[in-house]
């Protein structure tokens, strides 16, 4: 009763949203307990990409314990009493949705943009300009600047495995390596391989091998330019497009 009578003022919970059809796909989401089940559905239409009359939800606690199907639109979402590390499983009903058969998982699916090296020299204000500008007016006093523990607390949350966002350019990939890198600079580097070839390498920089991937899909950053997240591999509306133009072409 206790939990039911939250609903009346501003009281929310923060739950783990799973998938039937994109296995790689976790998140934890903050919902209202004042939000009706028909507007949790319209928030989660957003973050996975079934459609509201294709999905079908239901609430679990924290033990993995089935607690209820979240089958009423009209009711608020707190009278399920859900409580912060429940989660809500979503199912998607729709056997030709955007979402089934790993279509959203699938990068070789998704046209991929890239751009020549060549074409890539010829713009002015590039990182790589910036970084030649530096290493032509005296290279030995820049890096000597920067200390062998530069930028190691950044690292503190970021390990292997980690699915991540890179800036600039909101760049997806997977953490395949924490730690220094001497061929590269002193200080801590974060070894990336991306969902798509947007990389500079396979992994090795310099000679030195610091993790596996496929060609141009390595790339080597500092931390503050990685943020670790449980990311979709590719934007869901982005995909949704594309297979929308696709269907209609």
């Amino acid at each position: 009763m206790a939990s039911r009578l939250q609903i009346q003022g501003d009281d929310s919970v923060i739950l783990r949203v799973t998938h039937s059809n994109l296995k790689s796909f976790s998140a934890e989401v903050r919902f209202s307990l004042q939000m009706t089940v028909e507007a949790v559905k319209e928030k989660l239409w957003k973050k996975c990409g079934t459609s509201m009359n294709s999905m079908r939800l239901e609430l679990y606690d924290d033990a993995n314990s089935k607690i209820s199907d979240l089958d009423d639109h009209a009711k608020p979402f707190g009278f399920y009493s859900p409580l912060d590390g429940y989660r809500i499983h979503v199912i998607d009903l729709d056997p030709s949705s955007v979402t089934s058969g790993g279509w959203l998982e699938d990068t070789s699916l998704v046209e991929k943009y890239s751009i020549s090296d060549e074409a890539y020299m010829k713009r002015d204000g590039t990182f790589r300009k910036f970084k030649e500008k530096l290493a032509s007016q005296n290279p030995s006093a820049f890096e000597s600047k920067i200390s062998e523990n530069y930028m190691e607390e950044l690292c503190a949350n970021i390990k292997v495995g980690d699915r991540c966002e890179v800036e600039p350019g909101e760049k997806r990939g997977v953490v395949k390596y924490v730690g220094q890198a001497e061929s590269i600079a002193p200080g801590f580097w974060v070894g990336i391989q991306y969902d798509e070839p947007l990389g500079k390498n396979d992994g090795m920089v310099k000679g030195t091998r610091y993790f596996e991937a496929p060609p141009l899909h390595g790339a080597m950053v500092r931390p503050d330019k990685v943020k670790v997240c449980n990311f979709v591999c590719q934007n869901v509306f982005v995909a949704m497009l594309i297979l929308e133009l696709t269907q209609l072409a």
